[in-house]
């Protein structure tokens, strides 16, 4: 188990090691360098170049320098990709004492969102020469003092660092004093004075001068004044030399840090310790601490931070109170723990305030860097989003920067806008958080086809409407915005004929109003449709289709049309002769007359306007027939004038009159005209007796033909019933037969050799015979014969069957009954219809079918021709 789990370990180091080295090169940064104190304008770098982007996109992708709060330092060139300097940069002021100084710039370009990192060094120049705190010090040194004596000195700063910062010290010429140089890390570099000589009563004036490691270097100095005092023996001395202590950041002002304990040897004043900071101390360290002269203590005296500085180092002093103060120092390191105090800071670095709504799945919105200046625990920040939508932060490869990415399809029609808060929160205890709202609009992109109100569309026109004027209108909308949703309207019109009479019609591009080129005639059109076409504007454009259903409205604008009585002049006159002795009753003649309107407005009626004698003739009023009223008299008049009129029942109704003469004739002469008329009746009759004759004809011959090939083909069926069986490739033509039957209680099963046709089973034999269990049935006994080989089987009936596997049936028919008795059926078999060898299925229904089909046909041609005879 141990060796697996170092071999898993070592797999494990491996792939970390391999991801390292991958993502070290996918995050490969480009870093410049530039010196402090130059001009604005300076060349840094050529980022578009070293990077391989395409300079003639920049612009049109926006590329630019990411800033914070502050002012950028840089600027990139759009037209080229050069990275300049904005503004000088002065390095103490921008890093201060960090090395090396180091300004992450973050390169952005959009469509697609790229973010690209760029690292200047701001390298240091010799600008600043090596400066004391005091331009004096005067030390008092007893007489007493041995060589070898060691005084610190306060050092020189210089805001350079590395070689340009304070490098060695130097002492004017002396014979008592020589300088040595205590490097305490960080660029400080200590002076102390060492003694060489014993000193005598006078008073010592030195030159001490600090250089740094420049070409040429700069200097500065400070002048000693060593003033010889009387003995002072014995130096205070601490319990220890070094002293290491934790402060919390953020302590209260007052809070006892350490306290460090000297004591001295000599007696009275020589003896007493006062505390004190060493001169060397940098000053922004003695305004944030404090120490009692006379206990030790080290309290706070100002805000401590750890986020400006982890740690501290005091230098603490103790001199005795003698004519000539003996001293020394002792170090206290004081180190700062982090408490959670800063709430994480959110930028946004890059931010598209608009994203299409056809965005893949992960398209980035936004370059999110969060900051937190605590450490450790307090300084591990958690992203999220607050609102439930669409979007997901993305941790990014770099650390504390997230990609507010799309995670499901935007729907513009839906949601327009999404206002996304972001919280950042810290893992301290208690944890702090910060929060911050994104606005992001949803762009629209034409992904909605134009819907119709209606779908199909119905509507009623009145016929004889006004033309060039609008009949009715259709509307569609779109759920897009701006020109997506602009709909222009068109009739398709693809030449077929249900669009021809779109022709006739013109629509409103814009506003979807259809207007009729002309009047529509509901007697020539009833109803028509069409289809409109509404197209958006957007690119590419949608579109989509409805039918129009349009139907016509009849309106009474057709006059009843006289059919008869018309004249040869085309007028609606006639003359009829009735002899005179006719009964009451006598159909003189009937008006006919159309209309070719519908409904109401074709409904004809009649009606007598004028009529020489009221009392002899009546017309009926829905069908137009003229019949007489009573029988003629001596002194009625031979010819009567009848005006009659037709109207229709239209709102507005219109008619038409016809006008009958009636002549009343005497007998004879009313035969005469009789018999004229019917002698042009009979040669029309005639005509039509003889075309009835050729299609009676006709007919009955179809018929005749079909009769006869049915019995062609009875007559010509096959009659060889050598073979009863279909032989099959390898059977040898043996075959047994076997019969059921049941005698009481108990039912048999004969077997024998093959039957020939005719053969008869005899009762009371036995033998051969296999008893069966008892399977009785409610319905009809059956008598199997099976042959030897289960390939078909003969049932009976009311017919027997023989029937193959192949669904194959050719029928037997039972002819004869011998006997019946109650220990069997004998039964006898002959006379097999159809050919055994082939085993066909019976001709004479696929006959019958046939004959049936040729009637049926003759039938059909018999009633279209007495329909036409008819109608001439």
């Amino acid at each position: 188990m141990e060796q697996r789990r170092r071999s898993e370990a070592r797999w494990w180091l491996a792939f970390m090691l391999l991801w390292d080295i991958l993502w070290s090169g996918a995050l490969a940064q480009i870093r410049y360098s530039i010196s402090e104190e130059v001009q604005e304008g300076t060349v840094v770098g050529n980022i578009a170049k070293d990077l391989g982007l395409d300079r003639n996109a920049l612009r049109n992708r926006g590329y630019r320098v990411v800033a914070g709060s502050s002012e950028p330092l840089f600027e990139v060139n759009q037209n080229d990709g050069v990275l300049y300097l904005k503004q000088r940069i002065d390095r103490e002021e921008a890093c201060e004492r960090t090395t090396p100084c180091l300004i992450n710039l973050k390169t952005v370009l959009e469509n697609p969102l790229e973010i690209h990192y760029v690292t200047v060094e701001i390298l240091d120049i010799n600008d600043h020469a090596p400066v004391f705190p005091e331009k004096e010090k005067r030390l008092e040194i007893s007489e007493s003092a041995s060589p070898g004596a060691r005084f610190q000195l306060q050092a020189a700063q210089d805001p350079d660092v590395g070689l340009l910062g304070v490098q060695h010290y130097k002492l004017s010429h002396n014979d008592h004093f020589r300088v040595e140089v205590k490097d305490r890390g960080e660029d400080r570099k200590m002076p102390i004075l060492v003694l060489q000589k014993q000193l005598d009563r006078e008073t010592h004036v030195l030159i001490l001068t600090a250089l740094d490691g420049g070409k040429p270097p700069k200097s500065g100095s400070m002048s000693i004044i060593v003033s010889v005092l009387d003995t002072n023996d014995n130096p205070p001395v601490f319990q220890k030399e070094m002293l290491s202590v934790t402060l919390t950041e953020n302590a209260p002002v007052g809070t006892i840090v350490a306290q460090v304990n000297a004591t001295d040897l000599d007696e009275g004043p020589n003896g007493d310790v006062v505390y004190s900071f060493s001169n060397s101390m940098n000053r922004k360290i003695v305004q944030l601490f404090n120490i009692n002269a006379l206990t030790g203590e080290i309290t706070v005296k100002g805000v401590i931070d750890y986020e400006k500085n982890e740690e501290y180092e005091l230098e603490i002093q103790a001199s005795d109170k003698g004519p000539v103060p003996l001293t020394s120092e002792k170090s206290v390191n004081i180190k700062i723990a982090d408490v959670n105090d800063n709430a994480p800071e959110i930028e946004i670095t890059s931010f598209s305030s608009s994203i299409p709504e056809n965005s893949r799945l992960g398209t980035t919105v936004a370059l999110i860097s969060v900051n937190d200046l605590d450490s450790g625990l307090n300084g591990n920040v958690i992203c999220t989003l607050k609102e439930d939508a669409p979007f997901t932060l993305s941790p990014s490869l770099k650390d504390k920067m997230f990609s507010l990415v799309t995670k499901a399809p935007l729907d513009k029609e839906r949601v327009s806008h999404y206002d996304l808060t972001i919280t950042a929160k810290d893992a301290g205890q208690p944890p702090l958080m910060s929060e911050k709202t994104v606005h992001v609009e949803v762009s629209d992109v034409n992904d909605n086809s134009p819907e119709f109100v209606f779908n199909p569309y119905i509507f009623y026109i009145t016929e004889a409407n006004e033309s060039d004027a609008p009949v009715f209108s259709v509307k569609a909308y779109d759920r897009d915005e701006g020109d997506n949703a602009l709909i222009s309207y068109h009739i398709l019109r693809d030449g077929s004929k249900k669009s021809m009479l779109s022709s006739f019609l013109n629509i409103n591009s814009e506003t979807g109003d259809i207007v009729a080129l002309k009047s529509f005639d509901f007697e020539a059109v009833k109803t028509f449709q069409f289809q409109v076409v509404a197209t958006d504007s957007g690119t590419p454009s949608l579109s989509s289709n409805v039918t129009v259903h349009v139907f016509i409205l009849d309106q009474n604008d057709n006059a009843p049309v006289i059919l008869y009585p018309v004249s040869s002049n085309g007028s609606a006159e006639g003359v009829e002769e009735i002899p005179r002795n006719v009964h009451a009753g006598h159909l003189v003649t009937k008006v006919r007359a159309y209309d070719a309107d519908i409904g109401y407005n074709g409904w004809l009626l009649f009606s007598l306007q004028e009529v020489s004698d009221h009392s002899l003739f009546g017309l009926d009023r829905y069908t137009g027939q003229i019949r007489t009223l009573r029988s003629f008299t001596e002194t009625d008049e031979a010819e009567h004038k009848l005006l009659i009129l037709v109207k229709d029942n239209g709102n507005v109704s219109l008619s038409a009159t016809a006008t009958v003469m009636v002549k009343v004739v005497e007998p004879k002469e009313a035969f005469a005209a009789s018999d004229v008329q019917s002698a042009a009746k009979d040669d029309e009759d005639s005509d039509v007796t003889f075309y009835l004759m050729i299609t009676l004809g006709a007919v009955s011959l179809l018929f005749v033909i079909s009769i006869i090939v049915l019995i062609a083909m009875q007559c010509s069926k096959s009659t060889d019933y050598t073979s009863k069986y279909l032989q099959e490739p390898n059977y040898d033509g043996t075959l047994c037969h076997s019969i059921q039957y049941r005698s009481g209680d108990k039912r048999y099963m004969l077997v024998g050799p093959r039957m020939s046709i005719g053969s008869t089973i005899v009762p009371g034999s036995h033998a051969n015979t296999l008893v069966l269990p008892d399977r009785r049935r409610t319905s009809e006994e059956h008598i199997f014969a099976k042959c030897a080989k289960p390939k078909y089987y003969i049932q009976k009936s009311d017919k027997l069957v023989l029937q193959l596997r192949e669904s194959s049936v050719v029928t037997f028919s039972w002819i004869e009954k011998l006997s019946t008795t109650s220990d069997a059926a004998i039964v006898k078999l002959f006379n097999i219809c159809g050919s055994a060898e082939t085993f066909r299925t019976d001709f004479t229904s696929c006959a019958s079918f046939l004959v049936f089909i040729l009637f049926g046909c003759c039938s059909v041609l018999f009633y279209i021709s007495f329909s036409f005879l008819k109608a001439l």
